[in-house]
């Protein structure tokens, strides 16, 4: 095995020309580099300089090694600095409710990788009410989530509020059943909490038929007529009808808020560049305009 500490005296002995001038280099003594060379050409069988009173040159089998001992050293110098840059790496912990994870690696968070290289961005996706859970248990240190209320200050910042509606196929008949067929998200998530919350006795009952954390999918079962939904506003296409709550006897739904929450435990430079960052893409992350199902009057 070629040690790197010969190569590197082995170097110096040929960028110097002498063993006296390469000591001085490496701050050790003409004798201890002599002993290094020695070392060094007993480990490869081979002579690999020749001295004369005008200093040393290279045999072949030194220009061979030479050539082999300048990629070794940059490759242990390239080794070593990496692995101090890995040690280095900040690491910045990010909850995303996995229905809006599209939207936002779309805009503030792809910007955020391409900006700052030296941070690992680590992104989670759940619904916000294990998010928020999580968030207390140390696992992120930043979360964006949904939620009826706004965070209690020093908590939290709200970013914006969005809106949900009761929807079902145009036309269809879902909504008008005895026992109203509806697709919600998962446990644990603000949405499905005020729908339960909200129901009173004297309303019509209601079977979960779909429970997914999938946008896509409770559109897709609300366009078939499958069930109705509580869909966000800027969702709502022209294959929709929104429901009036009191008209179909169905839970109302409150204004929800989009909002980020911190861990104070965990907060430095990068993560209040990517919280600003966010918060600079409120208008990007919105729900934009309404559809034009939900300026009209509900049926």
């Amino acid at each position: 095995m070629l040690k790197i500490e010969l190569l590197e005296s082995f170097i110096a002995v040929v960028e110097s020309g002498n063993l006296s001038k390469a000591a001085d280099k490496l701050c050790r003594t003409q004798s201890t580099i002599s002993l290094q060379i020695k070392k060094l050409e007993e480990s490869v069988g081979q002579p690999l300089l020749l001295r004369d009173n005008k200093g040393v040159s290279l045999t072949e089998s030194g220009k061979t090694l030479l050539n082999y001992a300048y990629k070794m050293i940059q490759l242990s110098s390239q080794a070593l600095d990496e692995l101090k840059d890995s040690q280095n790496r900040e690491v910045i912990r990010l909850g995303v409710p996995t229905d809006y994870i599209n939207r936002y690696l779309s805009s503030c968070l792809l910007e955020f990788i391409r900006e700052f290289t030296c941070i690992d961005l680590v992104i989670d996706t759940d619904v916000s009410g294990n998010l928020y859970k999580r968030l207390h248990n140390g696992e992120f240190d930043v979360i964006v989530a949904t939620h009826w209320q706004t965070p209690a200050a020093g908590l939290g910042e709200l970013l914006f509020e969005r809106r949900f509606h009761w929807v079902a196929a145009k036309g269809g008949s879902a909504h008008k059943r005895d026992t109203i067929p509806v697709a919600l998200y998962p446990e644990n998530c603000p949405i499905r909490a005020q729908v339960f919350a909200n129901h009173q006795i004297s309303m019509r009952p209601m079977s979960v038929l779909l429970s997914t954390p999938s946008p896509a999918a409770m559109c897709l079962a609300v366009e078939n007529d499958i069930v109705i939904s509580p869909i966000a506003e800027f969702r709502i296409n022209d294959k929709m009808q929104i429901l009036d709550p009191l008209a179909h006897n169905i839970p109302p739904l409150p204004v929800f808020n989009e909002s980020l929450y911190l861990n104070p435990d965990t907060q430095t430079d990068a993560t209040h560049q990517l919280i600003n960052l966010i918060k600079a893409n409120v208008v990007e992350l919105g729900e934009g305009s309404p559809t034009k199902e939900a300026n009209s009057k509900y049926q």
